[in-house]
């Protein structure tokens, strides 16, 4: 295939104009304390609009180590420390994977060692970070900040009270908002 060089580089123009300040998400995210002031990750995936052509990132609070996939970019922060945003994967869709290799135009050795290790042995992408807590104190931690994540009947006897004071005044947040009647 012969590739038009004024095309390539208008191409090239566009994906450079783009806003993909990721320090930037990170921060709006993290200023939101969607779990305190306890670390979470932050998982961002790529979704093509309902017009096909242009794309949009979403940008995901998870108390816990997500699954490690294609078209995925994750990263771990602190709210205490906003300063620090860790990569842990960055991981295009595979068509792009060869584009990221060395002497190619958007050389990338992070990006082609996640996708390496995405090839080889993903579970190892998967493996939780030493600070993480445990599935007891994730679920603790969800049902604080993100109770409306539960459902009451599911809840032990000793947290149905807890949930029905917390959504009793989510609710009444949501209603000075104007968001419910």
């Amino acid at each position: 295939m012969k590739v038009n060089i004024l095309d390539a580089h208008d191409r090239l123009k566009h994906f450079t104009k783009q806003s993909f300040d990721i320090a930037a998400c990170c921060d709006d995210l993290i200023k939101q304390r969607p779990f305190g002031d306890h670390p979470f990750y932050i998982l961002t995936h790529i979704r093509t609009d309902d017009d096909g052509v242009r794309k949009r990132y979403i940008w995901s609070p998870w108390i816990c180590k997500p699954r490690a996939q294609t078209n995925t970019m994750l990263f771990k922060v602190y709210p205490q420390s906003p300063e620090v945003i860790k990569r842990i994967w960055i991981l295009p869709i595979r068509e792009m994977w060869d584009c990221f290799e060395k002497d190619k135009l958007f050389e990338n050795e992070f990006i082609v060692k996640c996708t390496n290790t995405f090839d080889l042995d993903k579970s190892l992408l998967e493996l939780p970070e030493p600070d993480d807590p445990t599935p007891k104190e994730q679920q603790e931690i969800v049902f604080e900040y993100q109770p409306q994540l539960f459902k009451r009947e599911t809840l032990p006897e000793d947290k149905k009270h807890i949930w029905d004071i917390k959504m009793a005044s989510r609710k009444k947040i949501i209603q000075s908002l104007g968001i419910i009647k």
